[in-house]
């Protein structure tokens, strides 16, 4: 059967609520939010780390000069929107962010997501430099350590930058199994406002669905 581009449109939109129940319903979707330590607890018993990444998407370029400069992302060179991941050591997501405009800053998203403060002093947060400043503000954040301008990385600080790659590369295979999904990768076009939230959201369910599932 041979669908056309509206066709398929509509059904997106129309299909797309309720597959969130039913990944909601199978308790694949990541969470949105946390208000509380007790709630990550509640919600994540097992979870001993939580790996911290930035994932961007191509949009298409806002034909308003001041728009199309806040989803101008500096790091990929093009126009995206953004999110952050909090994923585990069996590449699971737990956190989803809401979407942002591509140029917004790892740290400054986090900041303003007030995630880290719900999570417990015992369990691990990795990250890479994109949230450079963290591991001053809670002792429990691992970051790899920068180069000092003109100076090199100590024997130590190197392995333990290789240790920690190690480890987040967990994430990056997470986002490697969403992107598998053409809606999540192509340059977006659409116009509804959040659906390229939504679609993130339930896509990131799918993947959390097909690790339960193997």
């Amino acid at each position: 059967m041979i669908f056309d581009r509206s066709c398929a449109h509509e059904w997106v939109h129309r299909l797309l609520p309720i597959l969130e129940v039913a990944l909601g319903y199978k308790k694949a979707l990541p969470v949105r939010q946390l208000t509380s330590m007790k709630e990550f607890v509640e919600k994540f018993p097992f979870v001993k780390k939580v790996i911290l990444d930035g994932t961007e998407r191509p949009v298409q370029r806002p034909q308003d000069n001041e728009k199309q400069k806040e989803y101008y992302s500096g790091k990929k060179k093009r126009h995206t929107s953004k999110h952050i991941t909090g994923s585990t050591n069996e590449k699971r997501i737990i956190y989803l962010s809401k979407a942002r405009r591509g140029k917004i800053h790892d740290k400054k998203q986090l900041d303003e997501e007030n995630l880290v403060e719900y999570i417990p002093d015992d369990v691990a947060i990795e990250g890479d430099l994109g949230f450079k400043g963290l591991e001053k503000e809670y002792e429990n954040v691992y970051l790899p350590h920068k180069k000092p301008k003109g100076k090199e990385l100590s024997a130590l600080q190197k392995i333990q930058n290789r240790e920690l790659s190690r480890e987040r590369v967990k994430c990056e295979h997470a986002h490697g199994g969403i992107k598998r999904y053409n809606c999540v990768t192509a340059v977006y076009r659409n116009r509804v406002p959040d659906f390229d939230d939504r679609l993130m959201l339930n896509y990131t369910g799918l993947w959390n669905f097909y690790l339960d599932a193997a």
